[in-house]
């Protein structure tokens, strides 16, 4: 009788962990994106990945885009743009493909131009990328002779610090290697405690000016757009904690003032999202969480940045 229970028992514990793994393997579990160490630009999504989290379809290319496969050159009769960002650029798994910031300029401006057969907006961007990782980016790859360049950035990338690959396959948000089981994923990522990298250390304590650092690079990013002959739309997002009475910190108005006199020395095209979220009625309505944008939010910032982009290339609207 004991050696019978303790079958069912165990046939009982297969089954449930069988129906547990393949319910999370529907959700996405046991397929995360996957990152890869880069020495200047610190990680890349590892390219040509496919997967769906919580529903949400994800497609990185083969230059660790956000988007489908491209050719390096497009045809004459193709505007592309070129979107550098951090995690609100990419959308992370919150964002399905179709609801990203450059899928909505996309499907926006090809409804609006009438000098272009084609328009691709390319998606370069990663979690908790700045400047001076697009910079990074942007060298190694190029513009991919776009006729713009959009650098997306929020208040928190005015204090980023320089790219590291340390967190790749040691920080559990940044895995190069795909589980055996999804099981394993959700232990590893919500009910183990994170594993410290001590060597993190030394990037966070950065010594002299990271603003000024991050500055230089938005600097190089414009500089290197100019000399492809691309136009350049610098975009920036508050936090959410930003937006209202309450405003955002001293140390963070200080930084602005100096991003906003830098635009206006260097003669930047400049895009700041405070002033126009403070101006909405349901802000809140416009957040996935306290920094990132959910679909209605990215659709308000792609219909801003398109009406930068027609005026930049001085393109008549259909």
């Amino acid at each position: 009788m004991f050696e019978l229970k303790l079958e069912l028992v165990i046939i009982l514990a297969v089954f449930i962990c069988l129906t547990t793994e393949l319910v999370l393997r529907l959700t996405g579990f046991g397929n995360p994106l996957i990152y890869i160490a880069d020495e200047q630009i610190g990680y890349l999504l590892a390219p040509n990945q496919r997967t769906r989290r919580f529903g949400n379809r994800i497609e990185i290319n083969e230059y660790s885009m956000r988007g489908e496969s491209i050719q390096k050159t497009p045809l004459a009769s193709t505007l592309r743009v070129l979107l550098l960002g951090d995690s609100i650029a990419n959308g992370g798994w919150w964002t399905d493909q179709a609801n990203t910031i450059s899928s909505l300029l996309r499907d926006s401006l090809s409804g609006k131009i009438s000098n272009y057969q084609h328009v691709e907006v390319l998606n370069a961007s990663a979690n908790s990328w700045g400047p001076r990782n697009e910079l990074a980016y942007l060298q190694k790859f190029g513009s991919f002779n776009a006729q713009v360049v959009v650098l997306l950035i929020n208040t928190d990338d005015l204090f980023s610090t320089a790219p590291t690959s340390l967190p790749v396959g040691r920080d559990r948000n940044y895995p190069d290697s795909k589980p055996g089981l999804a099981l394993v994923e959700v232990f590893d990522r919500y009910l183990s405690q994170p594993k410290p990298i001590p060597e993190m250390k030394a990037v966070y304590d950065e010594a002299g000016d990271r603003v000024g650092f991050n500055l230089e690079a938005i600097d190089k990013i414009q500089e290197l757009a100019r000399q492809a002959n691309s136009q350049f739309l610098l975009v920036m997002t508050p936090l959410l904690r930003e937006i209202g009475s309450g405003g955002p910190r001293d140390y963070e108005v200080k930084a602005r003032q100096r991003l906003s006199d830098f635009t206006q020395e260097k003669q930047i095209s400049y895009i700041d999202f405070l002033s126009v979220f403070n101006s909405t009625k349901d802000v809140q309505a416009l957040y996935q969480d306290h920094i990132h944008l959910n679909k209605q939010g990215n659709q308000l910032v792609s219909e801003a940045i398109e009406r930068s982009v027609l005026e930049l290339l001085g393109l008549p609207i259909m």
